[in-house]
């Protein structure tokens, strides 16, 4: 697009004059402990270890701090202004909660490069001792020194000992898990908890498993590179740019921020770029690269346990899971309605519809189904149940597609609530052509009611996504005549033990096909 700038490095403008000027501009750093004024922050490092013993390479090792632990660190010394006595005697990092992200004051303390610290302390210096008649005599500054040495190794044993005991009593409560789990019972309160209608009643600590698998570079990857699905929300945002101007935004399970990229490029005043997964640490990073910090603000939590600063004007989300519906996640968004949006507000995307299709796929069918009647000349068939018991992800081709498509459920998400999920649907498909039935299609559409509309299909006839399509296999194929209408009924709802997951159940041909989404 003509009016989207470019977001890439523009380092190569730099030329030596400038990084020289940027290098040489006059800095002073305050220590930590006291008030005097140092001209650099290694040597304010050095001085803190030399007047008030505190080793940040010790603390380096001891807590196994990253850049965001020693931001952290910076941020709660000024704030609680401990002595670095009690500091270095601390057990246990105090600073380990997020609020200490947010600067207290702008200072060359956190520009500083964490990863350049050794995690190695100083060699300790060498002294001369005397030996005579076998007695060994050291001086006072070699025996202070060796008291200090006796007094690290101490503390790290301890600490070493304290993880090793938490290592064990881990593994005794991961046993015990898992022989609860082989016995048939309930393998933890998490489990228990779970049986519950939404996404707000799991405990935090119980959905940490969910939140973990957006943390790493591949997932975004795909969704980034689904073009599909990123330039249909970057569409619905600078083609309605006036919808979003001077207007605040919050960006819910943000990722890598790019939906608030374009809500900032689109003019909007404030956006709120919130996201639990570790994935926000780099977002923090990617919008700072931009230079859009000023308008973005990085909040890392889950929407349920998080207050905003203010309600919002617009709220945008990519929140679709396969089958629509499966990872929960729309529970957040109407959560997000309800509690942070301005009434009025406007929703990105607003609408969603699940349809049906039949799919015609025999050499498919075959490969997955058929393998298990004759594995090296032995018969597998009861492999068969399992196999087709789980619904499978994948690129169904136009050519096999043997039906017209059925809606069976239309989510107006400004009025929908969680129980969204437990829906029941008949339906009816014409068929096409001639051929056998290997199994039924669910795929979703996606709607911006905007004064520039716009829309995305993730169904056999379009172009594929990263969502591709779920499909429900029948375990025995079913001949189809082209003018027969084919009917069932669907019925899908959480899962009782994991709130984000699916059960479905189709309907069909007299029979009664069971499907987990999980």
């Amino acid at each position: 697009m003509s009016d989207v700038p470019d977001l890439s490095s523009d380092e190569e403008h730099f030329d030596d004059e400038e990084w020289q000027e940027m290098e040489t501009s006059n800095v002073s750093v305050t220590c930590l402990f006291c008030s005097e004024l140092i001209s650099s922050v290694e040597e304010a490092l050095a001085h803190c270890e030399t007047s008030h013993k505190f080793s940040l390479s010790i603390l380096k090792l001891k807590f196994n701090m990253d850049c965001y632990s020693y931001i952290k660190m910076i941020n709660y010394i000024k704030t609680n202004k401990p002595t670095a006595e009690e500091f270095m005697k601390i057990k246990h990092p105090p600073w380990n909660d997020d609020k200490y992200l947010k600067p207290v004051e702008n200072d060359e303390w956190l520009t500083f490069d964490f990863d350049s610290v050794s995690e190695k302390p100083n060699s300790p210096k060498t002294y001369h001792a005397n030996v005579e008649n076998g007695v060994v005599t050291l001086s006072q500054g070699h025996f202070t020194e060796l008291q200090k040495t006796i007094q690290t190794l101490s503390e790290q044993l301890s600490e070493s000992q304290t993880h090793l005991q938490m290592a064990k009593e881990d593994i005794n409560k991961m046993q015990d898990s898992m022989k609860t789990l082989v016995e048939g019972g309930q393998s933890s309160s998490c489990e228990v908890k779970n049986k519950t209608s939404c996404v707000a009643s799991i405990p935090i600590e119980c959905d940490e498993g969910y939140f973990n698998t957006y943390a790493h570079f591949g997932i975004h990857y795909d969704m980034l590179s689904d073009k599909v699905r990123t330039e249909t929300y970057r569409d619905a945002i600078l083609k309605n740019k006036e919808t979003l101007r001077e207007k605040t935004v919050l960006d819910l399970g943000c990722g890598t921020g790019i939906l608030s990229m374009f809500a900032a490029l689109a003019g909007a005043k404030q956006i709120y770029a919130l996201d639990q997964s570790d994935i926000i640490y780099h977002a923090m990073d990617i919008i700072t690269e931009n230079n859009l910090q000023n308008v973005i603000k990085t909040i890392k939590g889950r929407l349920e346990e998080t207050k905003l600063e203010e309600k919002v004007d617009v709220l945008v989300s990519e929140w679709m899971g396969y089958f629509l519906l499966f990872e929960g996640m729309l529970d957040s968004v109407i959560y997000a309605r309800d509690n942070c949006l301005k009434s009025g507000g406007l929703l990105m995307p607003n609408r969603c519809s699940i349809s049906i299709v039949a799919n015609g796929d025999v050499d498919t069918h075959k490969k997955l189904i058929d393998f298990w009647s004759d594995v090296y000349g032995f018969k597998m068939n009861c492999m068969k149940s399992e196999v087709v018991r789980e619904a499978s992800i994948d690129v169904v081709a136009s050519k096999y597609i043997l039906s017209q498509p059925y809606v069976i459920n239309e989510i107006d998400i400004s009025t929908c609530d969680t129980t969204v999920m437990d829906f029941t649907s008949e339906f009816k498909l014409e068929i096409l052509r001639d051929g056998y039935l290997t199994s039924l299609v669910g795929y979703f559409d996606t709607f911006f009611d905007l004064p520039n509309s716009v829309s995305f299909s993730t169904g056999p006839h379009s172009a594929p996504t990263h969502w591709k399509q779920t499909v429900f296999y029948l375990r025995d194929c079913k001949e189809v005549k082209q003018g027969s209408v084919i009917t069932g009924t669907i019925i899908c709802n959480r899962q009782k033990t994991d709130v984000r997951a699916l059960s479905v159940q189709i309907e069909i041909f007299g029979k009664n096909h069971k499907y987990i989404l999980s």
